[in-house]
């Protein structure tokens, strides 16, 4: 037994130098969870989206900023930075000109998050936009901006109409939304078609044939009065006068025997005959007024100059006189 005790005696001080001793961490972490090294596209986004107006823009996927309920995919790199050029130049920049720096670094979203694929419902339609919590924009389809942009894509040959229709429209849309989130749009636009709205129904065929001359400027424009409000915005700051001309003349015409065989013309106009006239013009025109009323009365801004400048720089792009891919922060 005299033996073992020095044995002991050398182990347990030998344990006891090594727990005393003061371990040597690794200054650098295991843990690299959304650690990541900037390039130059996130360099030249805090340059011009971050610092002067604190708008973070989200081009890499993340599953918890998509809706789970669609299949979603990535936006390709080289479209998101043609993506950030647009929307900075066609939208941002715009609303510097028209409603001043403040406007903007005050009001518009401050957040973007890009995917690449439209969002697809399952009654044919697909989502181009969503605007969320008054501060966040989602676009999608992203990884179709090569095709729209050399014209033909879903039939369209025009660059500009298809840029307008699948991406520019959409935010002008979505920042009306959280414009009106800010302040509400007025009671009177409301009273304009009050019981004209379809909600879900504003995509099937009872509906889609007739929309103008039922007084709204696209078919979505029926699914309520919020989205009418957002349309009428939206769409008269994307299109030239001669395009709303066009649609108010189209709006307003004469009734045709074609029109009264139609099951779509009877569901709406039971009581119209061949040879009156549509009042559809009349209801778009009072709806645009309250919304140039509402955009210059609370914001300052009006909408005829706005859409001079987001016409302006639309052929600009169009031209080919932006530089939509440099990444120089200089």
């Amino acid at each position: 037994m005299k033996r073992i005790y020095p044995v002991l005696f050398v182990l347990a001080a030998s344990l006891a130098l090594v727990s005393c001793r003061e371990e040597v961490l690794d200054p650098v972490s295991v843990i690299t969870l959304d650690q990541r090294t900037q390039n130059d596209f996130d360099k030249w986004l805090d340059a011009n989206y971050v610092t002067p107006y604190n708008i973070l823009v989200k081009y890499r996927y993340e599953s918890n900023e998509s809706d789970l309920n669609y299949w979603t995919i990535p936006a390709r790199l080289d479209c998101s930075i043609v993506m950030a050029h647009l929307v900075k130049y066609l939208c941002i920049d715009t609303y510097d000109e028209v409603g001043g720096v403040r406007f903007t670094q005050k009001y518009f979203p401050k957040e973007f998050f890009y995917i690449g694929e439209w969002e697809y419902k399952n009654n044919g339609t697909y989502i181009l936009g969503t605007a969320e919590g008054g501060k966040k924009i989602l676009l999608s389809g992203l990884n179709y901006l090569p095709q729209v942009l050399t014209g033909g894509y879903q039939g369209y040959n025009d660059p500009a109409s298809a840029l307008n229709h699948f991406y520019i429209k959409t935010i002008h849309h979505e920042f009306t939304h959280i414009l009106n989130q800010t302040k509400d749009f007025p009671v009177e636009f409301t009273q304009v078609t009050p019981t004209s709205y379809v909600t879900e129904s504003w995509n099937t065929s009872a509906y889609g044939s007739f929309y103008r001359q039922r007084g709204f400027l696209s078919t979505y424009a029926q699914h309520s009065d919020r989205e009418d409000f957002a349309e009428c915005l939206s769409l008269y700051v994307t299109n030239t006068d001669e395009t709303v001309q066009g649609w108010l003349a189209a709006a307003g015409r004469e009734v045709t025997e074609a029109d009264v065989k139609s099951d779509e013309f009877k569901v709406s106009f039971p009581n119209l005959e061949v040879g009156q006239h549509f009042n559809g013009d009349q209801l778009i025109l009072a709806k645009l007024a309250q919304v140039r009323k509402y955009m210059a009365d609370t914001f300052n801004i009006d909408i005829d100059q706005l859409r001079a400048a987001v016409l302006r720089r639309q052929a600009d792009v169009v031209a080919g006189d932006v530089d939509l891919t440099s990444l120089d922060v200089n």
